[in-house]
């Protein structure tokens, strides 16, 4: 049959539906074969794409994946196929294999699998139908290179009974099999050819990032020669203003908030001559005050980071002009350069590295300042360009290199190098030297610029965090648009009031002059009263809130107790706009391998031809190495498994001076396999980019590598093709069981079970496991797929699937040689942290991509697990098989009577996939939230991210995510807060985070501790803040009622404006900072201490406006009593009298110790510096009245104020109301403190009370805590109980001897009815408070509590 023929038949794919997926239009495609010009082609391939897809869409995932991978074929590797597969389909079908084969004339499709599973047929009706074997076939041949597939038919065949029958019925097995085989076959290769042509049709490249390059997005760089468009400079800046920029930048950052805002709309309103009771710039200078303290600060940041990019600018390199070697600044560098750089220096720009000091042109570099990781990486500049060594050399280069353009990719790149005279070569991401990079262990290297400032990886990848706002942020927005409603109704109510007011005594006080027009306006007085009332929202609330903020964060940053020493790692405070966050957390979701676990691995066990072995103190030892000397049956396998350990990766060894070999590897687990290699006698100690070379029990041994197919999380593992010392082409293939199992050829599956069973027995153990395979492959065989892989290394389009697909090709019939297991040791202090985040009502949830049997395993190591807990484990492999399990699972709960929630959920990756689909969406969060543990395994980082969303949304709750990988990154940004380990796979999620740490113990501290204090100081702060200015602004109110609401003020205008800025500011200030109502000792020793930050008891609603109401109380009293004290004018003995500003003094004198003393009396933490808070705001005010009053006439302002220190502090009015005054207002809020105190006692002031009242806190810690009357359950609802009664008991210990014994008592425990839900919550978080062994001298006796409702709480 002819080309065309075959090219025909390919293209008569039928849709379901419509028949043809061919376009009436798109006819032409079927002489696609006739036509050779490129553009044409072009044109089709949108249709063909079309096709494409459906023919794809109707094969299963695991059929479409390995077909994809015989797509790229070149001409050799499909004409060479033919025979390949013609043996292949006669050796499967007569052997058991399978493989799909349609004919074209009943509208069915050759579908081809690499993996070898059994014949069998899948309609394409019912792409999840599984697989049925045909039965009554019989081996007979075995050949070395055979593909298997399924056959698949749109056609029901009348003849096929059931599943199990054979729609080959109808014709006899052998002869129809071989008929349906050549035309199926002259199918596969006629389209393999057809997309063949197009590779080689598409000369003209495109970008993996779908640039066309006929469009021109790409970027070509000229090699010594002018560039085809103008590059930017390679002058970085990573600052946020320049001294043009600087002003109009801060005022739109600035002005972004709505506060700010509004003052200043107040402060333009004050301009507007005589509406303004208030003067012009009372509000405007304190706002002009703060800005300059914001711009001050962000001045200072930005100076510093002008500093550093100027450092690093001018730094110099040698650049190659005209044949001369020039010294020039970093900042001078362009694309198209070629520099010289020495060993020890970074990288000025993205370079591809053209050639080294180094054989064969290699290099080393670090790349700690790009992803953290501190082991060496290995590149190697391309044949081509090795040999340019000299001056000369690189002058002669002629050509161009095309490449993508600049993104953000850091392990991707795409480009080619196009010499005059010579083919074009590969360039990929062991070609490109990263600006942040330095050289190590090479003197120099040879490179051109491909990217250059801001268009290097690294700067692409310096973008900031996505803006998060914390709760108490959001609430105190919200009440803030409350009370400036307020404002406006009190603005129209005063307004009216003035006009009725107006109405009445116009006629009566003429000598008001109340016949002005301005005081008949309702819009005059709203804009006056406007301006009065504004300060009832406080102007320095969110300066004070940023400064208090940025300390905090410094205190997290210096915490020692936070301090891993071993790494040299502080905790670091990477935004501080979260800080109170940390304490109202209530879902954490961890990684696992680096986050729980130390990500330190150590080879423990492998499995070899089923048998298993353990390291021992020496190989000669070791079970494996006598067997292999012994020449035991399985010694080959032995061998086999020990070569490919210590040959299969890509680890750079480093022999030290003392003969000891240190191994460099890109990840924990490839050092720990070479490791467990050197530890059997197999020791890899030399690579070059041509071989590797080991020691095999005293046998040196080369192995030449052809090709390394790396490790992805797509692919799962990792491959090599090596040329063995015997001159044999192997390829070494280890990753994970599930995809290496599917590719074993069917003569290579000896061990299979027993390998099997040894992989759930090291995963039961908390192992992390790989599988090894081999596969022999023939010299021609390698040399038709060597071709595809070239050219999909070439490809500048999706060349990364391409070259996923060309090693689909070559990683099949893989024989089975065993599998390792590693051990990742928990990290210290895991499970005590653990059981004290449960302790503190936090829901804990592991995300990891490891296998179930291992993350089950470590949540028992972890005590995440208990061994009482049920395990619900989810395992799915479609929609509706999910969609029953959920609805199952979750109807079992709904109908149980007792609600226990003591369950563990456990799903994979496939099911999570259809869970989070949008019809099970819900059903599936409902589920989860109603269990104590949920753990999802086999994730990717996406589904990572998705499960933190959906809780997230769905709960309202504050959410907490923790890893340490690249692949938490995504997790880390949708969570409320993000914490990033420093660990062993770099800086990337520590990067990204809002918070890191070293170790995942130090969360304990960061979130009982600085999360809870943080929590309780900014909610405070804010309380305060609020407090403070009703309480004085609401006098202009009360006031109004006797100054006709005209809008007069009671105070002089500037004391109006200092309040805030001057003398209330301090107080708020220390709250911030030092408040505390616990050690933290108490807090991590007592985790339901948390309990009160994480359920917003201390800041909420309800608690914001009994604020209010208690400021709008004092604002009452501190009017009326100096009012009535002031009634008769006459406070002097002498007699005279003064005007309304002596009672405006009297009155803001009184406001100001009042305020004052109301922040000692919500303080609870008391140091020097809160002393000088509170007594120097005090003592401040009246150092600005004695020298406020003389300001006049030297200055020419305040004149109203002239000797008014003398009028105030001469009359001994002023002295009884300054002793009177604020005890008679602060009495309601003592006498109500101390009811609550000693009726309603909580639990954290019952613990804050026995620190104060001991000398020795260790005392208080060391107490056993009594629970033999069930105190731990009724100390857990004690937590939520609004009616305790706490008291002291002191009796003496006759027994022991002892003087006295001082016992913590809850007299009263009036415990709430509980909810539905409550109850839900208790059981999902019971009480894990265990008696503490201590000690007990002999004859003393533990004093219990005999009353179920009095108990005794030793503390």
């Amino acid at each position: 049959m002819s080309g065309k023929n075959y090219q025909r038949q390919s293209l008569e794919l039928r849709s379901p539906d419509h028949g043809s997926v061919d376009d009436p239009d798109d006819g032409r495609l079927r002489n696609l074969s006739g036509s050779s010009a490129s553009q044409r082609r072009r044109q089709q391939r949108v249709a063909q794409q079309r096709q494409d897809s459906w023919f794809r869409h109707s094969m299963p995932p695991a059929i479409n994946r390995d077909f994809e991978s015989l797509e790229h074929l070149t001409p050799r590797a499909s004409d060479g196929l033919d025979e390949q597969l013609a043996a292949s389909v006669s050796h499967s079908v007569h052997s058991g294999g399978s493989v799909t084969l349609c004919g074209p004339t009943d509208h069915s499709s050759i579908h081809l699998n690499s993996a070898n599973s059994n014949l069998g047929f899948i309609d394409s009706d019912t792409p999840n139908t599984p697989v049925t074997p045909i039965s009554g076939l019989q081996p007979q041949a075995s050949v070395t290179t055979s593909v298997a597939g399924t056959i698949s038919s749109r056609r029901r065949s009348s003849h096929r009974k059931d599943s199990k029958g054979s729609i080959l019925s109808r014709q006899s097995g052998r002869s129809r099999v071989s008929v349906l085989a050549q035309r199926g076959l002259r199918m596969t290769a006629s389209f393999l050819r057809r997309k063949r042509t197009e590779y080689e049709d598409d000369e003209d490249f495109t970008s993996s990032a779908g640039y066309d390059a006929d469009d021109g997005e790409r970027r070509v760089i000229n090699l010594n020669g002018p560039q085809p468009t103008k590059y930017c400079n390679n002058r970085i800046t990573t600052a946020k203003y320049s001294f043009i920029s600087f002003l109009p930048a801060f005022l739109f950052e600035q002005f972004r908030r709505y506060s700010n805002c509004f003052f200043l709309l107040i402060a333009i309103l004050q301009q507007i001559p005589e509406v303004s009771p208030t003067g012009r710039y009372t509000t405007l200078v304190p706002l002009m005050f703060i800005l300059s303290v914001s711009a001050i600060k962000e001045i200072i940041e930005d100076i510093k980071r002008h500093r550093a990019d100027n450092e690093i600018n001018h730094r110099l390199i040698e650049r190659l002009d005209s044949g001369s070697w020039n010294t020039v600044r970093w900042s001078e560098l362009t694309v198209g350069d070629i520099i010289k750089v020495g060993i020890n220096s970074f990288f000025p720009a993205d370079l591809i590295l053209l050639s080294s000091s180094e054989p064969q042109a290699m290099c080393f570099i670090e790349t700690a300042n790009l992803d953290g990781e501190t082991n060496l990486k290995i590149r190697q500049a391309l044949p081509a360009t090795a040999g340019l060594l000299e001056t000369k050399d690189l002058q002669r280069l002629e050509g161009r290199i095309e490449c993508e353009m600049p993104n953000r990719h850091l392990y991707e790149f795409n480009g080619v190098l196009r010499e005059t005279g010579k083919p074009p070569a590969a360039l990929g991401n062991d070609q490109v030297l990263q600006r942040g990079a330095i050289l190590r262990n090479t003197a120099w290297v040879f490179g051109i610029v491909v990217y250059s400032g801001q268009e290097t990886k690294l700067m692409k990848n310096s973008t900031s965090a996505p803006l998060k706002r914390s709760t108490v942020d959001k609430l105190t927005n919200t009440q803030i648009l409350m009370l400036f409603m307020i404002l406006i109704s009190l603005c129209i109510t005063s307004g009216l009031c003035n006009l009725f007011w107006t109405r009445e005594h116009s006629e009566t006080d003429w000598y008001l002059a109340l016949t002005d027009f301005r005081t008949k306006s309702l819009g005059y007085n709203l804009l006056t009263f406007f301006i009065l009332y504004n300060n009832l929202i406080p102007i320095s609330l969110q300066v004070t809130l940023e400064l208090v903020r940025f300390l905090q964060a410094i205190f997290i940053n210096y915490d020692i107790e936070m301090y891993h020493e071993q790494s040299n790692t502080p905790a670091m405070a990477r935004t501080s706009n979260l800080n109170e966050e940390l304490g109202m957390v209530k879902y954490i979701f961890s990684d696992k391998t680096g986050t729980l676990t130390q990500n330190v691995m150590e080879f423990k066990k492998c499995s070899i031809a089923g048998y298993v072995y353990t390291p021992e103190r020496t190989p000669e030892e070791s079970q494996l190495v006598q067997n292999i000397l012994s020449r035991h049956q399985t010694a080959a396998v032995i061998e086999e498994f020990l070569v490919l350990l210590s040959v299969c990766h890509t680890v750079i060894p480093e022999r030290k001076e003392d003969g000891t070999i240190i191994y460099h590897a890109a990840s924990p687990d490839e050092r720990a396999l070479v490791e467990g290699a050197n530890r059997f006698g197999y020791i890899f100690d030399t690579r070059t980019p041509e071989y590797v070379e080991i020691n095999a029990l005293g046998v040196r041994k080369r192995y030449e590598v052809l090709n390394v197919l790396e490790f992805t999380s797509t692919r799962k593992r990792m491959s090599l093709i090596v040329r063995t010392p015997d001159n044999k082409i192997k390829l070494f293939c280890k990753g994970a069981d599930t995809v290496i199992y599917e590719r074993l050829a069917p003569q290579g599956q000896a061990f299979r079970e027993q390998t099997l069973r040894h992989l759930e027995e090291f995963a039961s153990d908390g192992l992390r496991t790989l599988c090894l395979a081999v596969a022999d492959i023939r010299p021609d065989v390698y040399q038709e797929w060597r071709q595809t892989f070239d050219k999909a290394s070439v490809a500048l389009q999706n060349r990364e699937s391409k070259l996923e697909d060309a090693a689909n090709l070559i990683e099949n019939n893989l024989r089975l040689l065993g599998a390792t297991a590693i051990e990742d040791r928990l990290q210290d202090g895991v499970p005590e942290t653990i059981a004290s985040l449960l302790d503190a009502g936090i829901y804990i949830w592991v995300l990891t991509g490891d296998k179930q049997e291992t993350a089950i395993n470590i949540g028992y190591s972890c005590r995440l697990i208990s061994h009482s807990m049920d395990i619900i484990i989810l395992n799915e492999e479609s929609l509706d098989a999910t969609r029953e399990v959920i609805h199952r699972h979750y109807g079992e709960f709904k109908s149980s009577s007792a609600k226990d929630a003591n369950v563990a959920l456990v799903i994979d990756g496939t099911t999570l996939k259809y869970a989070l689909s949008c019809d099970l969406r819900n059903d599936f969060q409902v589920l989860c939230l109603l269990c104590r543990v949920v753990i999802c395994c086999r994730v990717s980082p996406m589904q990572k991210a998705e499960v933190v969303e959906m809780v997230t949304q769905s709960t309202n709750a504050v959410t907490l995510a923790i890893g340490d990988g690249a692949n938490d990154v995504a997790m880390i940004q949708k969570a409320n807060v993000g914490i990033g380990i420093s660990g062993v796979e770099g800086l990337q999620a520590a990067c990204a985070s809002d918070y890191s740490i070293a170790q995942f113990r130090y969360l304990q501290r960061l979130l009982l501790v600085h999360g809870a204090w943080n929590y309780a100081r900014i909610s405070k702060l804010i309380l305060y803040s609020f407090y403070k200015n009703v309480c004085l602004y609401v006098i202009e109110l009360w006031f109004a009622l006797y100054s006709g609401w005209s809008g007069q003020i009671l105070f002089e205008r500037w004391t109006i404006g200092l309040y805030n800025v001057l003398f209330t500011a301090m107080p708020p200030f220390a709250m911030g900072l030092f408040e505390k109502f616990c050690t933290a000792e108490t807090m991590i020793r007592y985790p339901l201490l948390y309990k009160t930050s994480q359920n917003a008891k201390l800041f909420n609603v309800k608690v914001f406006w009994i604020w209010i109401f208690n400021a709008l109380l004092h604002s009452v009293f501190l009017f009326w009593l100096p009012l009535a004290a002031y009634a008769k004018e006459v406070i002097w003995s002498d007699g005279k009298t003064s005007d309304y500003l002596m009672m405006g003094n009297l009155v803001y004198t009184y406001v100001i110790v009042t305020v004052c003393l109301k922040a000692g009396l919500i303080t609870n933490s008391w140091t020097w510096l809160t002393h000088l808070a509170i007594w120097g705001s005090i003592v401040l005010w009246f150092g600005f009245l004695l020298i406020y009053s003389h300001v006049w006439p030297t200055f020419k302002f305040a004149s109203n104020f002239r000797g008014m220190d003398i009028q105030l502090l001469s009359t001994p009015v002023f002295y009884f109301g300054l002793l009177l005054v604020p005890i008679t207002t602060l009495l309601v809020d003592v006498i109500c403190k101390l009811v609550h105190n000693t009726v309603f006692k909580t639990l954290t002031e019952a613990v804050r009370e026995t620190e104060i009242r001991r000398s020795d806190i260790s005392e208080v810690m060391n107490e056993p805590r009594s629970s033999d009357s069930g105190f731990g359950y009724a100390l857990g609802k004690l937590v939520r109980s609004r009616h305790v009664l706490i008291s002291q008991d002191l009796r003496p210990n006759l027994e022991s001897g002892s003087s006295v014994e001082s016992n913590l008592r809850v007299e009263n425990l009036e415990l709430e009815v509980d909810t539905e839900q409550q109850q839900r919550n208790r059981q999902r978080q019971k009480w894990r408070g265990g008696q503490l062994q201590q000690l007990e001298a002999p004859g003393r006796r533990r004093t219990t509590a005999s009353s179920p409702t009095t108990a005794t709480l030793h503390m």
